[in-house]
């Protein structure tokens, strides 16, 4: 029977209290049907949507595990091992361990890139209870032997497509390689591709299975809609979408690349907005200034690269534009779940040029749904859009339409890693069409109305 308040998992009472006092009373469903698998000892291959409570699916047993059986570390060693793509994802899972656990004694520590190595090091001197890290910086701390994973008991591994997407499945291989056979295996992710199926067959003993609501893609309460556009006009349009946002919440803009995320900043501020960046090649100081700031209120606009487009857990987030859009499908799902979290609304409007258009064929594909077609503005791609509707691709559009395929496989632990392949080159100009104003298609059929 699927437990359906807190009071009814078998958790310490320490974790019950911390959770009554966040007024936490109702699992969520992959919540309520891992936790008391976990609890078993068994393995998970967890799958559910981005903004559902996988972090507390698994972090509440971890912790509940370390209150009853409470054990000094090995030097150098961790017991339980979090390991995940980006450092703003563990930032929040590691908080999330914080106000879980306040009430249970344990020691824990953080090991991603863009900060020093020494503190991590001294940190690591005398083992933890939990490490949440990203790849790319623990094996470098594995390599110089200042981190060992042989004292492993519980190992997680938080957004595993997101993790393969990022390119660090060689990285996660070697990790894994250095774990202790006999341990509790976690896998969590938003998408189960095969890729991830293969990995979980080669590093999960006989896993239980939970899958919520896997037909939907994105979140439900995300009022979703695209512009066909050309390149060009896309800065004109966002800045009409952002005088239509004006007081009306926090708003989240997705670069493909941190030089056009810092050139789009400089835009929106020069036209009286005010924004700021988080991509890979700022520091994780700046970055978590930066957070602070758009969590808080003080900073409306957070313009970010695919870095950020998971763990970042911000509720007054009432609208996403991706002014490019990803070149990974299953990205665009984790950019919109940025609003429409927990029980709030929100929007997100997608920017597609004709050099786009197969990357939103893709979306659309996953995400198994139409979305309507916003005509409600001066720029829309009368010829694209036909297209569209008529399930034609246009043919600037290629993958790898000017492709730039630098950037190391360890830019995840930075956010720079995450776009191996970059679309959106060249003109999107379709020359002597008259701009078109004030219509909503449905994007289905390609019939259109008048607003």
């Amino acid at each position: 029977m699927i437990p359906t308040t807190f009071e009814e998992l078998a958790l310490a009472a320490p974790i019950k209290r911390a959770l009554a006092e966040q007024n936490y009373t109702t699992p969520s469903p992959i919540q309520a049907q891992s936790i008391p698998i976990l609890l078993e000892g068994k393995d998970l291959l967890g799958i559910a949507q981005t903004g559902t409570g996988k972090t507390a699916a698994f972090s509440l047993p971890i912790l509940n595990a370390l209150h009853e059986k409470p054990k000094r570390p090995a030097r150098r060693s961790t017991r339980v091992l979090v390991l995940t793509p980006t450092r703003e994802l563990a930032t929040q899972i590691s908080q999330s361990f914080d106000a879980y656990g306040k009430g249970i004694r344990f020691s824990k520590t953080l090991i991603f890139g863009g900060v020093g190595k020494n503190p991590q090091i001294r940190a690591m001197k005398n083992g933890v209870d939990i490490l949440v890290a990203c790849p790319g910086r623990l094996l470098d701390h594995m390599n110089e032997g200042d981190v060992d994973l042989s004292g492993v008991e519980y190992f997680i591994l938080d957004e595993v497509d997101r993790m393969l997407d990022m390119g660090f499945l060689r990285d996660v291989k070697k990790i894994v390689a250095a774990l202790p056979p006999k341990k509790q295996s976690l896998f969590f992710s938003a998408t189960l591709a095969p890729s991830i199926k293969d990995l979980a067959n080669k590093i999960l003993n006989n896993p239980a299975h939970v899958s919520i609501e896997p037909k939907r893609t994105t979140a439900e309460k995300v009022d979703q809609r695209v512009c066909f556009i050309d390149k060009e006009a896309k800065k004109d349009l966002l800045l009409q979408h952002l005088e239509e946002q004006r007081n009306k919440g926090l708003t989240i803009i997705f670069s493909r690349t941190k030089h056009g995320a810092n050139k789009l900043c400089k835009s929106i501020n020069s036209a009286g907005f005010e924004a700021e960046a988080i991509h890979g090649n700022r520091s994780q100081p700046q970055r978590e200034r930066t957070l602070d700031k758009f969590k808080s209120g003080r900073l409306p606009i957070l313009v970010a690269t695919d870095v950020a487009a998971r763990g970042v857990d911000v509720k007054d987030v009432t609208l996403v534009i991706n002014l490019d859009l990803p070149n990974e499908a299953e990205a665009y799902v984790h950019r919109i779940g940025r609003t429409g979290r927990a029980d709030a609304s929100g929007s997100a409007v997608s920017y597609c040029s004709p050099e786009e258009h197969e990357f939103f064929i893709d979306i659309e594909k996953l995400i198994q749904k139409k979305l309507p077609v916003d005509l409600d503005h001066p720029y829309h791609h009368e010829e694209l859009a036909d297209l569209h509707s008529r399930g034609l691709k246009s043919h600037l559009s290629t993958r790898d339409n000017g492709s730039n395929r630098g950037g190391g496989r360890r830019g995840g632990n930075s956010g720079g890693g995450a776009n191996r392949r970059r679309g959106g080159g060249g003109s999107g100009a379709s020359h002597g069409r008259p701009p078109s104003r004030g219509r909503v298609s449905d994007g289905s059929t390609g019939r259109r109305r008048r607003r």
